[in-house]
């Protein structure tokens, strides 16, 4: 420890690769997919339920949060029906779908309020720490990655595992048919690619998300804040 006089012994861990084989669990994944949109005709709503599909056929349970009704952020209080039901969905999750439009070259209002009301913290529980991500979007016209980009930068905020792979359909209103599923080509293809590999992501890492996300300055801060606590005690006995 001599050369790294500036860290505290006691809590700076060697990474242990035993701890990144914990057994797995049998229960299906568990998946949260939000949408970007609550028009009648919704793309977004439209490429969240084949993807809902897709992760039910490879033996996730989902879920899929309903925005309408929703209110703006701090336009409300936090026991709001809508915002409870979406802090326990986050909650119950393992793993998230987060599929946006793209208005205005940005992800829209409608996505930003449901991540919004999400909370970094609630008490000791960080609601989307070490959960995985997925992210996709919808285009009227060519293809862009602008809310995809903007998705992963708030998936990192939110400390979760964003998966590498992610899907952007352009000409959305030309890809799903009259009932609303998605018809074959190369932008369907990717949906596959996506949901099959948030699906092995969450197996791969869901038990072991608490040693993933266990951090050297957060042990630090927890021992200062006990070492205060017991000398605290110390001096009132």
């Amino acid at each position: 420890m001599s050369d790294l006089p500036n860290t505290v012994s006691g809590i700076l861990h060697v990474p242990d690769s035993e701890k990144l084989s914990a057994p797995f669990s049998a229960h299906r994944p568990r998946i949260l997919l939000l949408y970007g949109s609550i028009r009648k005709v919704s793309y977004s709503r439209f490429l969240t339920q084949e993807a809902a599909r897709l992760l039910e056929h490879f033996g996730a349970e989902t879920r899929i949060f309903n925005p309408a009704g929703l209110p703006l952020p701090d336009d409300a209080p936090v026991d709001h029906p809508k915002v409870q039901e979406l802090r326990e969905l986050s909650l119950w999750s393992e793993g998230q779908v987060w599929t946006s439009p793209e208005r205005h070259g940005a992800m829209t209002g409608v996505m930003k309020s449901q991540i919004d009301w999400i909370p970094l913290a609630m008490g000791a529980i960080r609601p989307t720490q070490g959960r995985t991500l997925a992210v996709m979007q919808v285009s009227g016209g060519s293809q862009s990655f602008n809310a995809v980009n903007q998705m992963r930068v708030l998936g990192r905020w939110m400390r979760m595992i964003t998966i590498p792979n992610q899907s952007s359909v352009a000409k959305a209103y030309q890809e799903f048919d009259q009932n609303g599923r998605m018809q074959p080509s190369a932008y369907y293809d990717r949906v596959v690619d996506v949901m099959e590999e948030l699906v092995k992501f969450t197996l791969l890492t869901r038990d072991i998300s608490g040693y993933l996300t266990d951090r050297y300055s957060e042990r630090k801060e927890s021992s200062a804040a006990l070492e205060q606590r017991v000398k605290l005690k110390s001096a009132t006995e």
